[in-house]
């Protein structure tokens, strides 16, 4: 099961009463949104605190964040904003990530974003950025499948393409999630990276693309809005458990 971590940062409650009960019978992966991992400033210390302490009770089977940025100054931007890929950024990335599996005691994984546009000043493609600072840092990465589809459809480009440049021996989960379509004033169409509808069929052909070539992986449905009923929710669990089920038959 995977929980956002900023939900279970309290000190008590039901919902850290609930927690515990489900982490003595699964493994948890926490998944975190507001580290601000690519952020110009300093990470908040009283934020990786409260992270710490819930890593220590929990003890989860993985931590995770986003290549993305949401704070500035004083201020916290409640999105997941893009960064261009400079060797200035990578260098803060980096140091931010060493300091997170330092004060965490562990390896994180980080997740490729989905993106709606790409900066001029860009001096390497994202496969490498994120291959880079995984070289750097030691850290795993988290491939969203759906982030790939949605960043290719929003920038013409080849979402084969990357997943096969993309260092699938790093990937320590899968995301999976639906979107929605929009279109921007050029008329091309826009893809929001909205969890909130099923996963659509290109998504999980590549995703066992994703799998052939890297074996199975645990694996997230993500669907955060508009949440359907049981039946639906379970249909999209089993059509993942399939894909993984056919790796390790084919293996």
């Amino acid at each position: 099961l995977e929980i956002h971590a900023e939900n279970y940062m309290g000190d008590g409650g039901r919902p850290i009463a609930q927690l515990r009960h489900l982490a003595e019978r699964f493994p948890i992966s926490v998944h975190g949104v507001g580290l601000s991992i690519g952020g110009e400033g300093a990470l908040d210390r009283d934020h990786l605190a409260r992270l710490r302490h819930l890593m220590n009770w929990l003890n989860p089977a993985s931590f995770s964040e986003h290549l993305a940025w949401s704070t500035h100054d004083a201020g916290f931007l409640n999105d997941l904003l893009p960064l261009p890929y400079t060797a200035r950024t990578l260098a803060r990335v980096a140091d931010h990530v060493d300091e997170v599996q330092e004060v965490l005691g562990r390896r994180m994984l980080l997740e490729n974003p989905s993106t709606y546009l790409a900066f001029a000043e860009t001096e390497m493609a994202e496969v490498d950025f994120l291959r880079d600072i995984a070289r750097r840092t030691g850290c795993g990465l988290l491939l969203d499948i759906n982030n790939i589809f949605v960043s290719a459809t929003n920038q013409r480009t080849d979402a084969c393409a990357y997943l096969d440049a993309f260092p699938i021996d790093l990937v320590g989960e899968f995301h999976l999630g639906g979107h929605s379509a929009d279109s921007h004033y050029f008329g091309e169409p826009l893809l929001i990276d909205s969890h909130d509808s099923p996963v659509v069929d290109p998504v999980w052909s590549l995703y066992a693309r994703a799998v052939g070539r890297g074996g199975p992986r645990p694996t997230l449905v993500e669907w955060d809005n508009d949440v359907p009923d049981w039946a639906t929710l379970s249909a999209e669990a089993a059509a993942a458990a399939a894909v993984l089920s056919g790796a390790r038959a084919a293996a």
